[in-house]
């Protein structure tokens, strides 16, 4: 997949594939205006929305209801170097869900591909070309 990055002003920068465009920004105070998400928001992000499509399948293929099903993500920080050192993902489950299945729904977001990639992750190579 080849990804197009482009700056459209200030502190925005956009990604654009296919028929698709994602916006970022940075806040006000890093000189942005918060129009958009931050690109590490996006990543953060890309965690808990890949497990709850491999959750979403789980349950579809199951005719299990996705009401009242919620997954609530949280990222914890070291204070003292200010990285992320773990996401926790919590799948939040309505009261009168199959207990039987309560397992079989984590095991399905740890298949998420975002996390497969992070527990093996790619070789990045930054190059610049003129011309």
């Amino acid at each position: 997949m080849e990804m197009e990055i482009t700056f459209p002003g200030g502190a925005r920068v956009d990604a654009h594939f296919g028929p698709y465009t994602v916006k970022t920004d940075q806040p006000a105070a890093g000189g942005g205006e918060g129009s958009a998400p931050t690109p590490f928001s996006l990543f953060l992000a890309s965690f808990a929305t890949c497990a709850g499509i491999y959750v979403l399948g789980f349950l579809r293929q199951r005719g299990l209801s996705t009401d009242g099903v919620r997954l609530i993500q949280r990222a914890l920080r070291n204070p003292s170097t200010g990285m992320t050192e773990q996401v926790e993902i919590e799948i939040l489950l309505p009261a009168g869900f199959p207990e039987k299945y309560r397992e079989a729904v984590v095991r399905s977001a740890e298949q998420c591909a975002v996390k497969k990639h992070l527990e093996a992750p790619p070789a990045i190579e930054v190059k610049a070309r003129i011309g």
